[in-house]
């Protein structure tokens, strides 16, 4: 089935078109440099799917409103400030095709640009009481930040096992997509279960988005992703994980030996790829993708039927199957 963001849309069209002065109003700044940085990140941000997160699922339980939009902009708000940051820990010059804030302005500026976001965001949300939408995100953030730190003292002894890596990827890039979900739901019901039914189900999104990117560093689609990145950066993903596991003592040995000291040569990181192929590290990964996403929508089938039910659905497909 061919999915567009278009149709999925449909059903908070109206919310979305306002989120983007929401947001713009939400980065404003009395500091003639913040403005320039803020406005040029506003118009170089992605597709929206956060926010569209968060307002089909305000929409499962009632009508989008004010706490919505400050939800949607609090999420979004914490997205950019993080990858702001990333970029500058990363090093990287280009994000989603635009240089990034570290490479036109500098890491000093990029670390106090992601800072100020943070704190437009809370100011945000406790000028409006919205004292549900700061403990979800004061809780993304932590979540994000122990993922980060986990993932880094893991790598250097690369003593990454399934629990590990899970944890990691929960924590790291599963946290967000939850909070987006949680926080939507905490603006149209009070029912603690609910708000929590919905923050698992982000989350399980969240490990099935994470492990479809995984599985892109093998070549499955052309994203202009060099394959074997994640080798050459020595990341542990679930794949190499899974024939690490099955490996015999002298085949580990080899695999180890590639990740450690031969990351960057070319042939050997072919050759590792290729094993990992053949020895079912792509179906195993594959295999878990699909679980985390039927987990997910048994929780979206528990809800009554609606037009935001089918697109949050829609949108489930369109995160998993996406090319890039």
């Amino acid at each position: 089935m061919s999915l567009s963001l278009k149709e999925i849309k449909q059903p908070v069209e109206a919310d979305l078109k306002q989120f983007d002065q929401h947001f713009r109003n939400a980065m404003k700044s009395n500091v003639a440099l913040l403005d320039t940085i803020t406005y040029y990140i506003v118009h170089s941000k992605g597709k929206q799917i956060r926010p569209l997160f968060v307002f089909l699922s305000a929409k499962l339980f009632g009508d989008i409103n004010e706490a919505s939009q400050d939800a949607a902009a609090f999420i979004e708000i914490l997205h950019t400030a993080t990858l702001v940051h990333d970029d500058v820990v990363d090093e990287a010059n280009k994000r989603r095709g635009f240089f990034s804030i570290n490479a036109l302005w500098k890491n000093k500026v990029a670390v106090l640009v992601g800072d100020f976001l943070f704190a437009k965001g809370f100011l945000m949300a406790l000028e409006n009481d919205q004292f549900q939408l700061i403990k979800i995100v004061s809780n993304a953030i932590k979540e994000m930040s122990e993922g980060e730190v986990l993932q880094i003292e893991k790598a250097r002894k690369l003593d990454i096992n399934e629990e590990i890596y899970y944890d990691i990827i929960r924590q790291k890039t599963a946290s967000l997509i939850a909070a987006a979900c949680a926080a939507g739901a905490s603006t149209t019901t009070k029912d603690p279960e609910t708000i929590e039914k919905m923050r698992l189900f982000g989350e399980y999104i969240g490990i099935a988005f994470q492990i479809k990117d995984d599985l892109f560093d093998y070549g499955e689609s052309d994203i202009g992703k060099p394959t074997g990145i994640d080798i050459k950066e020595k990341k542990m993903t679930l794949p190499l994980i899974h024939v690490l596991h099955k490996a015999d003592r002298s085949k580990k040995r080899w695999i180890m030996n590639i990740i450690k000291k031969y990351n960057n040569d070319k042939k050997k990181v072919r050759e590792l790829v290729s094993y990992v192929k053949e020895n079912g590290g792509l179906s195993y990964a594959q295999d878990a993708l699909n679980d985390y996403r039927e987990r997910a929508l048994e929780i979206l089938m528990t809800l009554n039927p609606s037009p935001a039910r089918d697109s949050i659905e829609k949108l489930v497909a369109f995160v998993i199957s996406r090319n890039k």
